[in-house]
Parts: structure tokens; sequence; C-alpha cells
């Protein structure tokens, strides 16, 4: 990095919030995807008025400019990779106010997810979206992927709760959107313009977040099933039976085998599992709902159907859940951890035609996901270093993203573009929407500085 940019940055964010030292730019070379490509220096600025100066340097300089969280996201999205600088919000983490008579949070970037839903216990209120990474993820992190999580089919996603916010853009310039109404039709919808936008348009150093009541009574069910088909006929049935489960899980029969034959659990053999909850404020509540579920459940010739309405009981099933991950990645060094989605309707369609694609590539994997919302996660594992895994790999990935967008689906439902999916980008998007995106980024930022590269955009 040119020296005197050096010491302009060091003059604006100080000695302790600048680097340009080798381990600091390899540990912001990469995220948790696949990607990565080094920095030449990063920041920890402390303030809005620091990002702005930074940026107007950059403009003035032409340098990249990275925004990132805490580095979990799947896609790419904080990899530097045309280089530039790296800029680490982890320093603005205060949770400026809580307003409970208003339903309403407003956080810095910094913010984790965790340490938010820790602050708002005590007053009986949560922050519904929940990211699988939600003990490291940052709310500025969710609000430039828009992060879901396991509770989206009743709960939406983090665009559904984002009021408004404070965003520094690529010149400078301070903006504020939206207002701390539950309901504003003022001007365009910048704010949700901002959200998702994989920090290309703008830097978020304030968010203003609508929050819930939190549940106070749950209830959670499995059920095995012989046939794929009638799993996949369970789930539109329950999101038709008049109530919406807070999670619906389904795991197909690759992901059982794994979890039996690798996770040495006592899992019997089943084409698919369906894991649900559902919540609410009174145990008959509760309870009212998972009798639809499971009255579904029957009627779609489950082979098992198990309920539980205990905090222990719960747990035990959850923990196959979460041990997906962590026990299919051990059948390989890498991995591909994808998330399309398709109308609820074509789940089953989206499974059998996954399993199809990677068994023909003869690679291990795993589907596992949200049928509430029709949002799946097939998770390819592979070893980079054979240069055959790591096409067969690439070509599968490639042939399920055409299967998703013929189904009518997308190329992501929580994860976002980034790097890994931008060059599948016009196979969901037709070129005038392209063309339009590529404009909105030149609008915003005409010298493409602010995380160039990203989401398939030709400035």
């Amino acid at each position: 990095m040119d020296r005197g940019i050096k010491e302009a940055l060091i003059d604006i964010v100080g000695p302790d919030g600048f680097t340009d030292q080798l381990i600091d730019r390899v540990a912001y070379s990469y995220d948790a995807s696949d990607n990565d490509h080094r920095p030449e220096a990063a920041v920890w600025p402390a303030t809005t008025e620091q990002i702005s100066r930074i940026l107007i340097l950059a403009n003035e300089a032409g340098f990249p400019v990275i925004p990132r969280g805490a580095g979990t996201g799947l896609a790419g999205s904080a990899v530097p990779i045309c280089g530039g600088l790296v800029m680490d919000l982890c320093r603005m983490n205060r949770i400026v106010d809580i307003r409970i008579p208003d339903r309403l949070a407003v956080v810095q970037p910094g913010v984790v997810y965790a340490d938010l839903q820790k602050a708002l216990s005590p007053h009986g209120f949560f922050f519904p979206p929940d990211p699988a990474s939600g003990k490291a993820c940052t709310i500025g992190g969710n609000v430039a992927t828009n992060a879901g999580g396991i509770r989206g089919a009743k709960y939406g996603v983090t665009r559904d709760y984002v009021l408004g916010l404070e965003v520094v853009l690529p010149d400078g310039r301070i903006l504020r959107t939206g207002s701390s109404c539950m309901k504003s039709v003022s001007g365009y919808d910048l704010t949700r313009l901002f959200v998702g936008s994989e920090g290309t348009l703008g830097v978020v150093t304030e968010i203003i977040l609508k929050i819930n009541p939190r549940p106070t009574a749950f209830s959670t069910g499995l059920a095995r099933f012989a046939r794929l088909e009638d799993a996949g006929r369970a789930v539109t049935g329950i999101m038709h039976s008049g109530i919406i489960p807070s999670v619906l899980e389904i795991l197909d029969e690759n992901t059982i085998k794994v979890l039996r034959e690798h996770g040495g659990m006592d899992i019997p053999e089943a084409m698919a599992i369906i894991l649900v909850e559902t919540d609410g404020y009174t145990e008959a509540e509760t309870a009212y709902q998972m009798d639809k579920v499971v009255s579904v459940f029957e009627k779609n010739h489950a082979t098992h159907i198990q309920t539980v309405d205990t905090a222990q009981g719960a747990e035990a099933l959850w923990s196959t859940r979460r041990s997906v991950s962590s026990v299919a990645a051990q059948l390989r060094s890498n991995n591909v951890s994808e998330d399309v989605a398709v109308p609820i309707s074509r789940v089953p369609d989206l499974l059998t035609g996954i399993s199809a694609i990677v068994r023909n590539y003869r690679l291990p994997f795993v589907i596992f996901g949200h049928a509430g919302d029709g949002n799946l996660h097939p998770k390819i594992m592979y070893d980079a270093a054979d240069p055959d895994q790591a096409r067969r790999a690439g070509a599968a990935v490639d042939e399920i993203f055409r299967l998703t967008c013929r189904l009518g689906g997308t190329l992501t439902g929580e994860h976002g573009i980034g790097l890994s999916k931008a060059p599948f980008m016009r196979l969901e998007h037709d070129p005038v929407a392209m063309d339009v995106m590529a404009g909105i980024k030149r609008l915003f930022d005409s010298n493409n500085i602010l995380n160039p590269g990203k989401m398939g955009l030709t400035v």
C-alpha cells in the first residue's frame, strides 16, 4: 500500500486501528467459503465519521474497501478479491438503545447476534431471524446478506425487521433511511435496497430493528417417512393446515445415513425426516398447532411420529439437526455449502434432483434445510487438492443451480451471492434486471471502490 495512503489511514483511525501485518492480512483473506485473497491492509474504525473519511480517501486514491463483520459468510461476500482495504466493523459494537414500548432496538453493525438476544431476553423480547452462526455473526453482516435461519417460515428474514439504517455512501456522505415507525411509505424504500446488498452500495453504521415478544411455550415433533413424496406432501399439507410452525426442517435419506454411519447416531433408516416446532404464549396454543401437524403426518403415511414438550426432549431432537454440517464435513477436507430455494411445492423435486445430480459425480453429500420456506442446503464434500474432485464438485453445483432455476427457484435463500454464485446470476436474472442492478451500483459507487467483484455486477 502506498505510504501516503497508509499514513492518511493511520491519521484517521490511529495506530491501533490500522494494520498491514502479514498475519492480519492472511486472517482477513477468507471467510467461511472456499474463496480467498489477501488485502493490502485492514482498519478497525470506531465511528461513522472515521468511515466517512476513509471512503472519501478511497474515492480519491482509487483503492477498494471491503466491509466485514465476523467473516461467517458462506459465499465469499467479505473476501477482498481485488485486494485493497478490509474495513472490520467489530469495534462498532454498541447496543445504542432498546425501546420496548416502541418495539425496537438500535444497534451498531458490530453487535454480535447472540449478544443482542441476551440483551433483549430480560425484557421478554427477541430478534426473530436466527442464522446458524448466531454465536459469532454480527447484525451488520446479517443486514448485508439478509440472513435468515430455521425460523424463516414463520418469522421471515432480516429484511422483515430492519426499520431504518444509517449508511455511509461510497463518496463519504452519510445517509439515514427509514424511520422508527412500524409503518412508513414515505419516499422510495431505500432501507430495503441496502439490506442484502452485501456491502456494495454503502457501509451500514447503525441499524433500527423491529423486535418481537418472545414466545413462552414450545412443542417439538419428528416424523420419519418411507417415501420422499410423502414427506414433500406433508410439508405442503402443514403449510396449508391453518397454522405456521416456527420451524419445519427436512433431512434427506443421505443425511440420515451419514449421521448414522459417521456420527454414531441411533437413527433408523428412512427416506426423509421432518423436524417441526410450534410456538406460542400458552401450552394449549402450541399443543393445538402440534395436533394439526401430527394429523398431517398421519395423513401422509409417516412411519414414525414423536412429539415432546419439554426442553430436554426438544434438545435431544434438535441435536440431530445441528450435527449435520459438522458430521458431514468430516468426510472430506473441503465442502461446498449451498442454499438454493424453490416454491414449497417443488421441494420434493429439488431434493430428488439434487440427489441424482451429486450421485452422478460420485461425491459424498447431504441435503437438509428449511422445508417450511423451500430453502434447502445441499452440502457437497470434496478434496480441493484433487483437481478432479474439485472439477466434479464445481460441475455438480452448476447443475444444481440450473435445476433450481428451472423449478422457479433462486440461487440463494439466505447466504447471499458474493463470489461463489456471481457467475450464475444470469441464470436467475434477465439482462434487464442485471442492467438495472449494475446501474444502481454505478449510481451509488461510480468509482467501484466498495466491495468490487461481488454479485456478478459489471460496473
